[in-house]
């Protein structure tokens, strides 16, 4: 975070100069070429008054930056104090350097589970379509031969001989094989790249095999066992309020990578619903894993 200010800074002092310098400049030059005299008209003068003023105002940032730089300096030069609940240690054979030992809250990651506004949600899944019912059904029939408003067994004997209840990283799932495989190479990229968000994972499901409530006979990407329902620590995602845990918006970048659509840009957002994107699974069809 600290970067931010720095380059921040670097540009307006790149800037600065410039401006100082050529504005004055344009605005003398403008009026001794375009104009002679009192003979600039109002609108002239109203716009070289709102240059003049933009100027001082970024003078103003530019010494405001400049105070608040010289305090991060300060700051990163102090020796670190424990906060409530910690404790500074030294590490063995760190030659004197001292680690910070986390023994109470942790903001940064007490933060995976706050609920924020999803940024430019109808875009996140730019680049990948959903497979849809229809779509579904078609290619692989329907996932039972009578549907109901409750999950029920998978009936389908292309899709249930390769179904697995399987481990795949923080969570336990069903799915499809090649789903359950797609899933654990995301979650182990999150591992690895974020392993604080890995050990907050959780789950409200994965496979169930009926109709989508209030259709009658359309079964949705649960029913066919190429989605699942995220979340973090437990906590449900309330359907449709265009929120969710900032977690869920991390993951959503993961899963875009390896194929997956999020629900967070439907017309009732879904966010913690992640399925199987038309790609992948046409993908998956020509090298014959379904």
């Amino acid at each position: 975070m600290r970067l931010i200010p720095a380059i921040i800074l670097s540009i307006a002092i790149i800037l600065a100069p410039i401006i100082w310098i050529f504005v004055p400049r344009l605005m003398s030059g403008g009026m001794e070429e375009g104009f002679a005299g009192t003979a600039i008209d109002s609108g002239a003068r109203i716009e070289i008054e709102m240059l003049s003023q933009q100027v001082e105002d970024l003078q103003i940032r530019l010494d405001d930056m400049t105070q608040e730089m010289a305090k991060l300096a300060a700051a990163a030069r102090a020796p670190i104090a424990p906060m409530p609940g910690q404790t500074l240690a030294p590490a063995p054979g760190d030659n004197g350097a001292t680690v910070f030992q986390q023994n109470g809250q942790n903001d940064i990651i007490d933060a995976y589970a706050q609920v924020v506004l999803i940024a430019n949600r109808r875009d996140v899944n730019e680049g990948l379509t959903i497979a849809g019912p229809s779509y579904l059904t078609r290619v692989f029939g329907p996932p039972r031969e009578v549907m109901s408003d409750d999950c029920e067994e998978m009936t389908n004997p292309r899709l249930a001989d390769k179904l697995v209840l399987e481990d795949v990283g923080p969570i336990r799932v069903r799915m499809l094989k090649p789903a359950a495989d797609s899933l654990r190479r995301v979650f182990e990229e999150v591992r690895v790249t974020d392993p604080d968000l890995y050990a907050r994972i959780n789950t409200a499901g994965s496979l169930c095999v009926r109709q989508i409530r209030g259709t009658r006979g359309r079964a949705s990407t649960h029913a066919f066992g190429l989605a699942v329902d995220l979340n973090i620590d437990g906590v449900l995602d309330t359907l449709g309020d265009g929120k969710t845990q900032l977690g869920l918006t991390i993951l959503a970048d993961f899963f875009k990578d390896e194929g997956w659509v999020w629900g967070a840009s439907w017309g009732r957002e879904d966010s913690m619903h992640f399925e199987v994107s038309r790609q992948k699974l046409d993908e998956w069809i020509n090298a014959g894993a379904l």
